[in-house]
Parts: structure tokens; C-alpha cells; sequence
């Protein structure tokens, strides 16, 4: 494994790119490909807009985990700890299933530079994927600038 820790891994995708953000899905779909990142789930919900987006994601986690299903979430950013960020039946990744998935994506990314921000949503729905939850819930953040 390229790095022992969480910490160490996270440190390493801070530099890793040259820019904090770089918009388009090509690199992500590219190494999301290699990953062989498919179907995430049986069902996927996407929570999109520029506020509210973590409570809605919480309800629908508890309303759905509630109603006996398996359930699967990916937010950002995290309030305390990284392990927020994705989420199994209400419970946050553990380390080592991060730091695992992130071993994945290294592997599977080769040449090509990915943001913190990338990396982390490639270890999600790669985590996903195995867990295969019969729902999936992912946070999509927008900004608006004005000029």
C-alpha cells in the first residue's frame, strides 16, 4: 500500500494537483472507467442546489435506513472527521476501507492528476460499488458567482 495511514493519504491528495479545482468529468471518467465504477447502487439519489444539501441528504438517509433499506451516502465536506464523507447504513467508512478504496484509485488513476475533491468521490462510488446499497445518495454542490 502507497500510504500506512488515513492522514498520510489525505496529506499526499493535498498536493497531489496543481489546482484545488479543476472543472470537467473527463479525468474523473477516465480513472472512474479503470476503476470499473458502473452501478453504484439500485437507486440513486442526487441532492443538488447551493444550500441545504446536507440536511436533505440526513433525511433521506434516516427516512430511507428507517424503512429497512441498505443505504449508502457521500457528502462534503466533513464536519469533524473525513470518515464523514461516506457513510453505510448511517455509519461513517472506516479507515482501513478508506484507505483501501484509495489504494484502488491510485492504481486505477496511473498518469493522471486528480484533485483532493476527485479522489475522495472516486473512493466513494468505488466503495459503492462493492457495498452495492439499494440506495445511494450523493451531494452535488453548486455556486453561483456573480460578476
Amino acid at each position: 500500500m502507497r500510504f500506512e495511514s488515513l492522514d498520510q493519504w489525505l496529506q499526499w491528495q493535498m498536493v497531489l494537483h496543481d489546482k484545488a479545482i479543476e472543472l470537467g468529468l473527463d479525468r474523473v471518467g477516465q480513472v472512474g472507467e479503470r476503476l470499473g465504477v458502473v452501478e453504484i447502487a439500485r437507486q440513486v439519489i442526487t441532492v443538488a442546489g447551493t444550500n441545504g444539501k446536507g440536511s436533505s441528504v440526513a433525511a433521506y438517509e434516516n427516512w430511507l435506513h428507517q424503512a429497512g433499506f441498505a443505504v449508502a451516502s457521500y457528502t462534503s465536506p466533513h464536519l469533524l472527521s473525513y470518515n464523514e464523507r461516506i457513510k453505510r447504513n448511517l455509519e461513517p467508512v472506516s479507515d482501513a476501507d478508506l484507505c483501501s478504496a484509495f489504494e484502488a484509485v491510485e492504481s486505477a488513476r496511473q498518469d493522471i492528476s486528480l484533485t483532493y475533491f476527485e479522489f475522495g468521490t472516486l473512493a466513494a462510488l468505488f466503495l459503492m460499488q462493492k457495498w452495492q446499497p439499494d440506495y445511494a445518495i450523493l451531494e452535488v454542490g453548486l455556486r453561483c458567482r456573480h460578476q
